[in-house]
């Protein structure tokens, strides 16, 4: 009976190491699957903070491109401001220089005028009173047919 008795333990002894056994190899797996999903984990991490950076310069560059929009429509603004003034001041200039014409013609035509009045005029001191028999004259004055605009002419 000794002998079945050894046996036995040993047989349960052999059982409990092989349990032990059996539970180390999970345990094993689990270590390795555990270091498995740090490593994921920490892969994990180094994406997040990659996407995180990607992000942030996704946004700087969507950032930049509307500067560079801007900056683009600020040119274009500026060149037709640009142009803008060109055209006002060749229409300003060629307003003035017509003006300028037409108010030379007018003063001449008025010099015309009052010479004619001078010499038809029998009243020898060339007033605008009424002469009897005569119709009345009025005298021209240049000053009231110039342009009310205002252009600078060079000296």
């Amino acid at each position: 009976m000794a002998l079945v008795s050894v046996n036995k333990h040993t047989a349960t002894h052999c059982s409990t190491l092989q349990h032990t056994a059996a539970h180390c190899h999970t345990l094993q797996r689990t270590v390795t699957h555990c270091n498995a999903l740090q490593n994921t984990a920490t892969c994990c991490n180094t994406l997040q903070h990659t996407a995180t950076h990607c992000n942030t310069l996704q946004h700087a560059a969507t950032h930049c491109n509307t500067l560079q929009h801007t900056a683009t429509y600020c040119n274009t603004l500026q060149h037709t401001a640009t142009h803008c003034n060109t055209l006002q001041h060749t229409h300003t200039a060629t307003h003035c220089n017509t003006t300028s014409s037409l108010s030379h013609q007018q003063s001449s035509l008025c010099q015309q005028s009052n010479t004619i009045l001078d010499q038809t005029s029998p009243n020898p001191f060339k007033s605008n009173a009424p002469v009897s028999g005569v119709a009345s004259t009025k005298r021209c004055h240049h000053e009231s047919l110039q342009s009310h605009i205002t252009c600078a002419h060079p000296s």
